[in-house]
């Protein structure tokens, strides 16, 4: 089946097509919304978020991209309305003392090596700390893997205000990660 034949699919609502979907990328959209996100509970709920989107806007994808890149444009859109609503809770609870959260927990990205678990946890903290552009663009070619191409598409940007936003967020890294040596 091509990618046309599965949107056609998607479009009349076919749920052999939809699971297959889901199936095909959901590993991808979980370790891309957990890199962002830094929690599992809350990647799990925004992975459903991003299918249940998929599915119920399938009929107003346009085709201007691979359906891959809109699924992930979908998902980073889908982790930072998650983290907005996290740090606005935060916020918050400074004024409402039964909203008070836990302090938070250092991140251990599932995919790493015992060993490394401290140091990922300090890079995935200042990861945290890049401001949204810059965290998404590096989130996805260091993280994820992709190429420059495939996240200028989710991002809707050029390759070189990616190259820029990479070279940026490696640097705001580098000073981050030299300062929590200290």
């Amino acid at each position: 089946m091509n990618e046309q034949e599965l949107i056609q699919l998607l479009r009349k609502k076919n749920e052999p097509a939809f699971k297959w979907l889901v199936d095909t990328y959901q590993q991808q959209v979980y370790n891309t919304v957990l890199t962002l996100v830094q929690n599992e509970s809350d990647a799990e709920d925004v992975m459903q978020e991003v299918f249940i989107k998929v599915f119920e806007s399938i009929s107003s994808f346009r085709g201007d991209s691979k359906l891959s890149t809109w699924i992930y444009r979908i998902s980073v859109h889908k982790a930072l309305d998650k983290i907005k609503s996290t740090k606005t809770k935060k916020r918050f609870a400074i004024f409402v003392p039964w909203m008070q959260s836990e302090p938070e927990e250092p991140f251990y990205h599932p995919g790493l090596m015992l060993d490394k678990k401290e140091k990922g946890a300090l890079l995935f903290q200042a990861i945290r700390q890049l401001p949204d552009n810059q965290q998404i663009a590096f989130t996805l070619i260091k993280v994820q893997g992709m190429n420059y191409e495939e996240v200028s598409g989710i991002m809707n940007i050029s390759v070189k205000a990616i190259e820029s936003l990479l070279s940026r967020a490696k640097s705001n890294l580098q000073k981050t990660l030299e300062k929590s040596e200290r």
